[in-house]
């Protein structure tokens, strides 16, 4: 068994753990289990890594800790500084893209699916923005930056994925993907009556979140070692 697959496979019990105690709303055991997924795709990381790890997926890292801290204690100030730590993490990934992509060149076979994109990536905005205004007033400017940070994210991996077809951006796709739901799920938990199944949703989709994120480290990580070998 390679040295990394322990933590992986940690992590993906935690996450199945999660599913069940969610489902049977065993809230107390859910946190414990939610408390594990981190420490282990971070573990994960390093290890696949060879203890490798660059200053902004640092930082990454650290506010994806917090975050997941204040979402934990589901204390009063729970909710302003998970949207802040959150909102870095996205600022901290979107100049990843800009610094380790080349710029994209859309053909015109691409111009309609990126118009497809950018008017879905629109309407998730505007929709859940509503929602989210309509039933709480609190930090709406901040809200309203921290849905416009996503959709720049999401449109970024989207047309990335459109133009280019790697694997790298289909996991930064899927990456954006994860996030998209799990931030839709978390307003409409917040909006609606209490629902397991959007419990469930909003939880997996998170921790899904992390995965594909540390998998686009360790796929840009890969792309630069054979770039430097092949100089």
């Amino acid at each position: 068994m390679k040295a990394n697959k322990p933590s992986l496979i940690l992590f993906f019990l935690a996450l199945f753990c999660t599913i069940i105690f969610d489902w049977t709303e065993q809230d107390f055991f859910g946190l414990y289990a939610k408390a594990i997924v981190l420490p282990a795709i971070f573990i994960y990381f390093l290890i696949s890594s060879e203890f490798k790890i660059g200053k902004t997926e640092s930082i990454i890292f650290f506010f994806c800790f917090t975050g997941q801290v204040f979402d934990l204690m589901d204390i009063e100030i729970s909710e302003f500084g998970g949207v802040v730590c959150f909102l870095i993490v996205y600022l901290l990934i979107i100049k990843l893209f800009v610094q380790e992509h080349e710029k994209i060149k859309l053909q015109r076979k691409d111009i309609l699916p990126v118009a497809i994109v950018v008017i879905f990536i629109v309407y998730l905005l505007i929709s859940v923005l509503s929602l989210q205004f309509d039933n709480m007033k609190k930090f709406s400017a901040l809200y309203t930056f921290y849905g416009i940070v996503l959709s720049i994210l999401s449109y970024l991996s989207f047309v990335n994925y459109i133009a280019k077809g790697t694997h790298i951006t289909l996991i930064m796709s899927l990456m954006a993907i994860s996030y998209i739901f799990s931030d839709i799920f978390y307003i409409f938990n917040e909006y609606f009556s209490y629902s397991v199944v959007l419990v469930i949703i909003r939880d997996v989709t998170q921790i899904l979140a992390y995965f594909f994120m540390v998998e686009y480290f360790l796929e840009k990580a890969k792309i630069h070692k054979k770039l430097l070998h092949n100089n």
